[in-house]
């Protein structure tokens, strides 16, 4: 690819590729990731051009504003309008309905998917709870996740363990500042988040997928491309990771099947199992964690043409069953 011009906009092949990118320091680092990688595949210098979303400047919950899509509409409207060449968005931040004239050209290899605790004096989720029930005091854990809350209470439930769970937005300094501060007992984020901003030391547990199974997504990213700028669209391919594109497929499918967002407490994860084989976990739930229904179902994938079509089968399939279960009545009000 080096040498060669990528897009039918610049046939100067030097020119530097405009990648769009959300203004967090999580955002620009992930972008960077990706920028240098582009660079390094196709010899082709890559700017950053930040663009700030209507996520990133409303204070109202994720919930309340719509969930899905408020991250990515406006760097998805500055690429159909030419102000940026591709843009990269964290995978469970996009909506499932495919957008008009954009293509998704590569998801990369996922990072780490688990969601990580980071609690005061460094302690565990149990090791937290018991330790202020026993200074006679009730855990209070931050997330703005309805997924994680549904989780977590679920948890202290079975239990009978004394947890609140408080909802919260802002950056990672900013979640992980209430409990440095004292406000809040532990924070639930992402791993892939603190790994990618060199944070990973502040984790004091990745919690296990037995309590908590991640959002869709959760842990990739999405390199999205004008679908007409074939050549780039060419290139960009070559970041793919295709198990990666394969997992996240049937738990998009799942996603979509249930007309859930981001808003709702709905968790899903694929993972490869024996040989040629794909497990699709899912979790829908109540926010109180007084209903968790959790299912599971496995299915063959063969790495070839088809396998994202039998992936997103299997999405479908468990869905349906989840449904059956009375999943709908369980996330309220569901997603248009």
């Amino acid at each position: 690819m080096n040498g060669q011009p990528l897009t039918g906009q610049s046939p100067d092949a030097t020119a530097p590729l405009r990648l769009g990118t959300r203004r967090s320091a999580l955002a620009m680092a992930q972008s960077g990731m990706v920028a240098r990688e582009v660079t390094r595949l196709t010899g082709r210098p890559v700017e950053l051009v930040e663009i700030t979303t209507y996520g990133d400047t409303s204070r109202e919950a994720l919930a309340q504003i719509g969930g899905t899509g408020v991250f990515v509409s406006a760097l998805r409207d500055a690429l159909l309008e030419g102000r940026i060449d591709f843009a990269v968005h964290s995978l469970k931040d996009l909506p499932t309905a495919a957008p008009e004239g954009l293509a998704l050209a590569a998801v990369p290899e996922r990072e780490d998917f688990r969601d990580a605790l980071v609690a005061s004096d460094g302690l565990a989720l149990d090791e937290l709870v018991e330790k202020l029930a026993g200074a006679g005091r009730t855990a209070r854990i931050g997330t703005g996740s309805p997924r994680r809350m549904a989780q977590l209470n679920a948890w202290a439930r079975a239990r009978g363990a004394q947890l609140e769970t408080v909802a919260i937005r802002g950056n990672v300094d900013t979640r992980i500042g209430f409990v440095t501060s004292g406000e809040l007992d532990a924070v639930v984020l992402a791993t892939a988040g603190l790994n990618r901003l060199g944070r990973a030391a502040e984790i004091t547990e990745h919690l296990d997928r037995e309590l908590m199974i991640p959002a869709p997504g959760q842990g990739a990213l999405a390199v999205e491309c004008k679908a007409s700028d074939t050549g780039l669209t060419a290139a960009l391919s070559a970041l793919d990771h295709a198990p990666t594109r394969v997992a996240v497929a049937a738990e998009r499918a799942l996603l979509a099947a249930l007309e859930a967002g981001c808003s709702a407490p709905v968790a899903g994860l694929a993972v490869r199992g024996h040989e040629n084989e794909l497990r699709l976990e899912g979790v829908v739930g109540t926010t109180d964690g007084a209903t968790l229904l959790k299912m599971s179902a496995n299915g063959p994938i063969v790495l070839d043409e088809t396998a994202e079509r039998q992936a997103v089968a299997l999405g479908r399939a468990l869905a349906d069953r989840l449904l059956d279960a009375g999943a709908a009545a369980l996330m309220g009000e569901r997603a248009r």
